[in-house]
């Protein structure tokens, strides 16, 4: 008899809930539920107001995403609850609570909500740069030696500086906390019951290694959170291992039984590789969406200045899993459109009846590469990888009173592409080569545009996902991997890939592109590194000004 697993993606502003079939490998429902409370960014829901760089969320959003999602998958596709062998779920990182000793988030707590600090902060909360300076600072000056295994700087947006901030700016929160966890692991232990922590958050948020541990208690206490040790409870499982299964009151609220395996929980970009068929060294996966993240596997550690991280057993059991990213390229366009675009565009966007990116992709595609005479540094919201750095801005280089709205969204297009680009060329001249190119999320779906530029940038062929859902897939095949072959499942994530994960279109790069974006890319590092590397940090001074003034 067939059977099922149910894969739970938490994004940014929605969850998605998606039902796989393991005999075909085909999703056959999926449930979407939008974030009750969004993203916090400018006010808690009382109206307290947050500072500049805050992102906040709410933690019974993801719950309901669960409750109404889960029954809903069931409901569309007349699968009978005794046939659901298995669950996994995925998130964004690093997205950070405080909890209290029962586990139950410190925003829930009456006393406590309307204190920002004892809200979940989501992955793109960057208030906390101060303390990651602080943190990397003193870790050079210890001579610590984990600072090399995250390309030479810890970020604001992980695990360490955010709790740091808690302690500095709210130590009644800070003391109350029992526990800082990840809001994966939270919600696993709300599914299952037993609260324990994945490899993949541990090792890349949180500064965790395998082998060494969290640094030493010397590190904590001179940042300043000597006790932070005793507030991370829970063992660290690899990723594909069963945590548990579902408690009666988490079955009966989804519709499921006792005996559905849950498998540790994960993270959306890492949890998407199996999902493309990938399962070895060399090949690269871009989830594409707000933001892009880089998920690569190696056999050995390397070293590479400027990566999110390498973690043994971070992606797949016995491998070593690299990260980077950009934290800018949805929103970017996003931005672009919402707040630049003249009325007749969106008019005739509407005539036509199309969303207003894609008749500017349209327009976009009409251009020759270089015939804009634009040339954009795609640092809207920081730069993730190589330099690290969320106090840096963005640029567009080369506009005049002729420049149209869709020279400029295509510029920036570019511009994603050379900071991938970046990466590429960092990760290959630091001994991890990248051979093939992966891609998946909306973008690679919605806007071929984008993608043939990719491709034309970067000079390699570029595999998209067959499924629109590559996380949620993802996590679908790891809770496959938690029921287990004999239940109906797969005993490895490697069977689950062989069976399940595919692609279905190959972007291919054209040579007189690749010549023009040749030179366009050197133009490109030049700013890269003029602005990036410090021998001009304008950007930095204007954003201090800014927060001076306002």
């Amino acid at each position: 008899m067939t059977k099922y697993t149910i894969g739970a993606d938490f994004g940014t502003l929605s969850g998605r809930v998606v039902l796989l079939n393991l005999e075909t490998g085909e999703l056959i429902a999926q449930a979407v539920k939008k974030y009750t409370h969004e993203v916090m960014d400018e006010t808690l829901p009382d109206g307290t107001k947050l500072g500049p760089d805050w992102a906040l969320q709410y933690p019974t959003d993801y719950l309901e995403v669960l409750y109404e999602g889960v029954p809903a998958v069931l409901s569309q596709s007349g699968v009978a609850k005794d046939d659901v062998i298995g669950m996994s779920i995925d998130f964004t990182a690093c997205t950070m609570l405080p909890t209290d000793k029962d586990f139950v988030p410190l925003c829930l707590r009456p006393e406590f909500e309307h204190q920002p600090h004892a809200y979940i902060k989501l992955w793109k909360h960057h208030a906390a740069q101060k303390q990651a300076n602080q943190l990397n600072a003193t870790a050079r000056q210890l001579g610590e030696d984990f600072l090399v295994r995250y390309g030479g700087k810890i970020s604001s947006e992980w695990f360490f500086p955010k709790i740091m901030q808690i302690q500095q700016e709210a130590p009644d929160i800070y003391s109350k906390a029992a526990c800082f966890c990840e809001a994966t692991d939270w919600v696993n232990f709300r599914l299952c019951g037993e609260f324990r922590r994945n490899s993949c958050t541990a090792g890349y948020k949180a500064i965790w290694h395998k082998r060494k541990g969290y640094p030493a208690d010397s590190f904590f206490a001179a940042l300043g959170i000597p006790d932070v040790r005793k507030k991370l409870p829970g063992s660290i499982i690899p990723i594909g291992r069963r945590q548990g299964t579902l408690t009666p009151e988490m079955a009966e609220k989804l519709g499921l039984t006792t005996k559905v395996a849950v498998a540790a929980a994960n993270v959306d970009a890492h949890v998407s590789l199996p999902a493309v068929g990938v399962t070895d060294a060399g090949k690269m996966l871009m989830i594409m969406g707000t933001s892009t993240c880089d998920i690569m596997l190696g056999k050995s550690e390397k070293m590479v200045p400027g990566m999110c991280g390498v973690v043994e057993d971070g992606v797949i059991e016995g491998y070593f899993g690299y990260e980077a990213g950009q934290s800018c390229v949805g929103d970017h366009f996003d931005w672009f459109a919402t707040n630049n675009v003249p009325p007749a565009y969106f008019e005739e966007a509407g005539r036509q009846k199309k969303d207003i990116q894609e008749y500017l992709t349209e327009k976009a595609g009409s251009l020759k590469p270089g015939e804009s005479g634009l040339l954009a540094l795609d640092w809207w919201n920081g730069n993730r990888s190589v330099l690290v750095d969320v106090d840096l801005t963005g640029m567009m280089l080369g506009m005049t009173l002729a420049t149209k709205p869709e020279e400029v969204y295509r510029a920036l297009i570019e511009a994603t592409a050379y900071g991938k680009r970046m990466i590429i060329d960092t990760f290959t001249e630091n001994g991890v080569p990248i051979e093939e190119l992966y891609a998946c999320g909306g973008i690679s779906w919605k806007n071929p545009l984008m993608m043939q530029i990719y491709a034309d940038v970067t000079n390699r062929p570029i595999h998209i996902s067959a499924n629109a859902q590559t996380p949620a897939l993802g996590a679908a095949m790891f809770g496959a991997v938690a029921a287990g072959k004999a239940a109906g499942g797969f005993d490895t994530i490697e069977a689950a890939a062989k069976k399940i994960g595919k692609t279905n279109r190959l972007y291919r790069p054209i040579p007189e592109n690749v010549a023009i974006y040749q030179r366009l890319y050197a133009e490109y590092k030049t700013l890269h590194d003029y602005f990036g590397r410090g021998d001009n940090d304008v950007m930095k001074r204007l954003k201090t000004l800014k927060a001076e003034v306002k």
